[in-house]
């Protein structure tokens, strides 16, 4: 399986980023995370530096359209295959501009989809 970026994970327990690494793991899927604040998560260590990651196939979105301006260059330069949008990321004008670069934006829960082996 293909590695996935939570970014904007959350050190907190009950934010769905949190949710979210576990599920990824439990799938045996690559996982890596971003966020705010250094730590650890189960064995996934939150890296706050972008030029920390490589290889990424996935990014799923935990941060909302206001805060996404200022990552999406980075985003780009990671090179994705697609991004998923959570409930609460949804960004119509950040969706045409990785379509624009062939990354496919999908609006959906990854939690749902990990549910529902749709990942």
């Amino acid at each position: 399986m293909k590695k996935t970026l939570v970014f904007g994970a959350s050190l907190k327990t009950n934010r769905y980023s949190n949710l979210v690494i576990h599920r990824l793991k439990n799938h045996n899927i690559k996982t890596e995370a971003f966020g705010l604040k250094k730590g650890n998560v189960g064995e996934v260590q939150i890296k706050t530096n972008l030029n920390d990651f490589q290889n990424i196939h996935t990014i799923t979105l935990y941060i909302g359209a206001r805060r996404q301006p200022e990552y999406i260059e980075k985003i780009l330069e990671l090179k994705p295959k697609r991004v998923i949008f959570n409930p609460g990321t949804e960004n119509k004008d950040f969706y045409k501009v990785l379509e624009d670069k062939g990354i496919e934006a999908v609006v959906a829960c990854t939690l749902v989809l990990l549910a529902t082996n749709q990942y």
